[in-house]
């Protein structure tokens, strides 16, 4: 039971967050730049690869896509650990997979991202290790 509870509570966490994050990309100021200047030019310029969209798209599509993995981390981890949790618990894949992408998260949290985010991905992958460690006890 601890196991699943471990589980469910590292996938809530980072659904919330990509919750959050998704909120915070479409509505309010939060995920815009402090200089009106800046988010105007990156409305102007476009990247590289193409010249079909601006950089300012192309921040709140990765900031989008970045907010809906976290949560189908969430849904789909939370959702094994929930209903499924035999074959969540006994498949290497699945673990493998899912701390992977904790990890990743970790480690995008402390190269690009702040404090607050870094901790709560952090306890989210104490979470998740911490399931694996008691479901095999």
């Amino acid at each position: 039971m601890a196991a699943i509870v471990l589980m469910a509570l590292s996938a809530g966490i980072l659904f919330v967050v990509g919750l959050l994050h998704l909120v915070y990309t479409f509505w309010g100021p939060k995920l815009t730049p402090r200089d009106p200047a800046l988010r105007i030019r990156m409305g102007e310029v476009s990247p590289v690869i193409s010249k079909e969209t601006t950089m300012w798209r192309c921040w709140v599509g990765f900031n989008a896509s970045h907010s809906m993995a976290a949560m189908l981390f969430g849904l789909i981890y939370g959702f094994l650990a929930i209903v499924h949790t035999q074959l969540l618990f006994s498949s290497a894949f699945l673990l493998v997979v899912g701390l992977a992408m904790v990890l990743g998260f970790v480690v995008l949290a402390k190269v690009y991202w702040f404090s607050r985010p870094f901790s709560l991905v952090g306890i989210s992958l104490a979470c998740y290790v911490a399931s694996i460690v008691v479901s095999r006890v």
